[in-house]
């Protein structure tokens, strides 16, 4: 059965640039969401092996959204992604649950790579 992964990013280009990464390496995309409040309640109903979540986003930030997601379930894997690489930013996700993290934009082997290895962990 093929991976089931959450998608979270405001902006929907970025999305629709993930799901085509996914998509194309056998990866099942069971949700979208645009912030992290929506996220949160995607991960409820889908509860996805697991979620790339973008860390600025209007409404609920990445950071908050993963430690709510880490709160319901502390077996989450969450991969956060951002175009900034502020070290304070990457320490905070990772202390926050964050299993890896990916720099926009994107690289196709990077995004399968932290994957593999974050459902493999």
């Amino acid at each position: 059965m093929a991976n089931r992964i959450l998608i979270v990013d405001d902006a929907a280009f970025m999305r629709m640039m993930i799901k085509d990464i996914l998509t194309k390496n056998g990866y099942e995309v069971v949700g979208e969401a645009s912030d992290g409040a929506q996220a949160v309640e995607l991960y409820k109903e889908h509860r996805p092996d697991l979620v790339t979540m973008d860390i600025t986003m209007p409404e609920m930030d990445g950071i908050t959204a993963l430690k709510e997601i880490r709160g319901m379930n502390p077996e989450a894997k969450v991969i956060m992604c951002s175009a900034m690489g502020q070290q304070a930013m990457v320490i905070d996700a990772i202390q926050a649950g964050a299993k890896d993290f990916i720099v926009k934009p994107f690289q196709a082997d990077r995004v399968i790579e932290a994957i593999k290895k974050t459902l493999e962990a």
